[in-house]
């Protein structure tokens, strides 16, 4: 799959990328895209949720009254969960929504969220981006040039940058990662993928395993 090289406005620079079709071209997973983004998103949350029982909140541990004699119902404390400030009967606990998922699985995850993008033309290859220092007026012309300004975009680099990175942390809708970061998540909730031209080459030198 060739894709034509960009320059930062967007302008063609006669030069073209293989993007190899052991990764580009198979046939895609959705089944296994739904679970690799379940995944991500169970791991952002806390889990911290928290109800107090019986014996944590606070009240008096004296039996009200007497078992029997009274003419009314048999009670315990103050604090059973029938009464107003008592605990809270089989309320939520903190813990973890992780789950694991097997390599092979977030592998063709990955790379079928890629060919959902390559199919749909939302795959953009720029020349590579060098920055003396972080200048995000700079990193906005060229996400404006390469893809207007109402799209969710994903810049992948070849490796971690921090010029690069700082430019384009503070712009709504961008994310900007390495290749070896780059999830299915953000695959898929990006618009358009803006892969420099280095990180593009990596996909033909590196095992499938790898580039997944």
């Amino acid at each position: 799959m060739q894709v034509d090289v960009l320059n930062s406005k967007g302008a063609q620079t006669g030069r073209s990328v293989e993007l190899p079709d052991d990764i580009f071209n198979v046939e895609p997973n959705d089944h296994c895209i739904y679970l690799a983004v379940k995944q991500y998103l169970a791991a952002q949350r806390q889990g911290t949720h928290k109800t107090k029982t019986r014996a944590e909140v606070h009240g008096s541990s004296k039996k009200l009254h007497k078992q029997k004699g009274t003419g009314g119902s048999r009670k315990g404390n103050i604090r059973n969960p029938l009464y107003k400030g008592g605990g809270t009967i089989n309320g939520p606990l903190p813990h973890g929504y992780a789950f694991k998922l097997n390599r092979k699985v977030k592998d063709l995850a990955k790379i079928s969220a890629l060919v959902h993008k390559a199919r749909a033309g939302k795959i953009v290859v720029v020349e590579d981006l060098s920055m003396a220092a972080p200048k995000t007026k700079d990193f906005a012309a060229m996400l404006e040039a390469l893809r207007g300004s109402n799209y969710k975009t994903m810049v992948v680099l070849p490796e971690h940058d921090s010029n690069v990175y700082l430019s384009g942390r503070n712009i709504a809708d961008n994310r900007t990662v390495a290749l070896s970061d780059m999830n299915t998540y953000d695959i898929t909730n990006a618009h358009i993928l803006i892969i420099t031209e280095s990180a593009a080459k990596m996909f033909s030198e590196m095992p499938e395993e790898e580039a997944a």
